[in-house]
């Protein structure tokens, strides 16, 4: 999984022309890293990212951030999972600064597999933690990032799919390995785990442990910023709209592969037919892959 090379994105990936191709490797750190947002995914870490840039930290790293901005990114992430558990080859700074060199903050997994070594790159960021009764929790990450990590559609397509071929080896080890192999059963023991780790890496004084709901104001002080007038705390990434949003990507990257093979022709003929029927094996009781 490790040390793939890049790869420029297909001209033909027209379904997913939102998605960046940017290299990584290549990048340096262009801004200084400012907030270290070290909460699980599934305890509001989409709506902080929205509050994080809106408070002027632009731009803030979010599993999105790989996911479906710029896919290139999961070359790194693997490259920095091999080094943790695997024991190769070495992620630090540097990479770091590569990888978030655009950033003022980080926030929501993969990040949070790297808790230790993000705050030891960055001594002179602030660190806070999103938090959520462990019970809702792991009900609502049952329900989304552990079904997206699991999911065979996604699985088929990262066979053909430039981006997808990159990001689920790359979630499928963090998921596996930061899990310990099962997140129904390990699940909330880690969660707690996890958690403990981090207030022992941090002075309490310097730590804010922060819930959903409780608005501007002790975010806002513990960053020294000011509170924006006249504007809500965003919500997103509610359950359902996560599924969904996955279910779309996967039709259209699928429409991705389809359309190469018909450009290239000949040598991607086998792939369309065994992507069509794969297409109609996966998607047929779910509504057609172009609705």
């Amino acid at each position: 999984m490790a040390f793939q090379p890049y790869t420029p994105k297909p001209i033909t990936d027209i379904f997913t022309s939102g998605d960046t191709d940017i290299n990584r490797r290549e990048c340096r750190r262009t801004k200084p890293m400012k907030v270290l947002a070290l909460g699980l995914g599934r305890t509001g870490t989409a709506s902080l990212r929205t509050a994080l840039k809106e408070l002027g930290f632009d731009d803030c790293y979010h599993m999105m951030s790989a996911s479906v901005e710029n896919p290139p990114d999961c070359l790194m992430w693997s490259d920095a999972l091999a080094a943790k558990y695997d024991g190769k080859g070495t992620f630090g700074r540097e990479q770091w600064d590569q990888l978030f060199g655009h950033c003022q903050a980080i926030c929501d997994w993969p990040c949070v597999a790297f808790a230790k070594e993000l705050i030891q790159a960055y001594p002179e960021a602030k660190v806070l933690v999103t938090t959520r009764d462990v019970d809702s929790w792991h009900s609502s990450t049952m329900k989304t990032v552990h079904w997206r990590a699991t999911e065979n559609e996604l699985k088929f397509v990262a066979k053909f799919d430039w981006a997808a071929g990159m990001y689920q080896p790359m979630l499928s080890k963090f998921w596996t390995e930061f899990w310990e192999g099962d997140f129904e059963k390990n699940g909330k023991r880690r969660y707690r785990e996890y958690y403990d780790e981090v207030r022992s890496l941090v002075p309490k004084e310097n730590l804010l442990e922060y819930k959903m709901g409780e608005g501007w104001k002790p975010l806002c002080d513990f960053l020294e910023v000011p509170v924006p007038e006249g504007k809500k705390f965003p919500r997103t990434n509610d359950t359902d709209g996560f599924v969904d949003r996955c279910r779309k990507r996967n039709r259209m990257q699928m429409l991705n592969v389809l359309f190469r093979a018909t450009v290239v022709g000949g040598g991607f003929a086998a792939i369309v037919f065994s992507a069509t029927m794969t297409v109609r094996r996966f998607f047929g009781g779910r509504g057609s892959l172009f609705s």
